[in-house]
């Protein structure tokens, strides 16, 4: 077995990685690289440390990797299409789904309050770890980034055989095609610790009733925000300009199951 360098003393050293390298497909020449990429804000007290900055560079290197694919994958769409399929591919929900689907979450490293406080599972986090692996793969690894997500977003990309369109993007469009002035997002409430922020933000449209939505970064409780007043949309078309109604439907939040109304024109 070859030696490995051991992890900084600053932060505690995450479980043995040879499960996580085996997942990502790569064994690591740099073991600390990975090691930094887990480590969560919350675990050291030298934030140049944790995986904000591999954070930085992953998001770089998904999208870049990301439009490869679509083009190769989809050569009879348009920019628009594949701006669509792109931001489907890319959000913190997708990121997520991959980091479950490898079980990142035993591996990161947390402080004690955010393991207490449900860190492992939360999306954000997790999202946000997976971007710095991506980085770490990249930088021990060059091309075993790209293999790692061609492999793991490709299943993804078959998910959506029309190209999806996210949640700001539908509610602005269906907004406009009613000849209202675009939404309007506003931040309303921002709680937690500085290394996991929560924020409440409310979306208005002209005089209908507004929603909120909640989300670990700004961008995605927007989106939860659009999809809660789309949702509204959805179950009342026909009553859905009037000033103030709300669905008589009572399930808003709940998961939607059965047919969906066609889109609206």
């Amino acid at each position: 077995m070859r030696g490995r360098s051991k992890s900084p003393k600053q932060y505690p050293s995450p479980p043995d990685l040879g499960g996580l390298e085996r997942a990502l497909g790569h064994d690591f020449n740099n073991p600390d690289l990975l090691t930094q990429a887990l480590t969560h804000s919350s675990a050291t007290p030298d934030r140049l440390q944790s995986n904000e900055r591999l954070e930085f560079l992953g998001d770089r290197v998904l999208g870049l990797s990301l439009a490869r694919l679509l083009i190769e994958s989809f050569p009879g769409e348009d920019e628009g299409k594949l701006g669509y399929r792109f931001s489907a591919l890319a959000r913190a929900e997708s990121l997520a789904r991959v980091a479950e689907a490898i079980g990142l979450a035993p591996y990161l490293i947390l402080s004690e309050a955010e393991k207490n406080g449900g860190g492992r599972e939360n999306p954000g986090i997790l999202a946000d770890a997976m971007e710095a692996v991506i980085a770490a793969l990249y930088l021990d690894g060059g091309l075993a980034a790209a293999a790692f997500i061609e492999s793991q977003w490709r299943p993804l990309m078959a998910e959506d055989p029309v190209p999806p369109k996210d949640a700001k993007t539908k509610l602005q469009e269906w907004a406009q095609g009613q000849g209202l002035p675009l939404p309007e997002y506003r931040v309303t409430a921002e709680d937690g610790p500085a290394h996991g922020p929560r924020f409440t933000v409310r979306v208005a449209l002209h005089e209908m009733k507004p929603a909120s939505g909640h989300g670990s970064s700004k961008q995605t409780a927007e989106q939860a925000a659009a999809d809660a007043l789309m949702e509204r949309i959805e179950e009342a078309p026909g009553e859905a300009v009037r000033p103030g109604v709300s669905p008589k439907n009572k399930n808003i939040g709940k998961t939607r199951t059965g047919t969906k109304p066609e889109p609206l024109k």
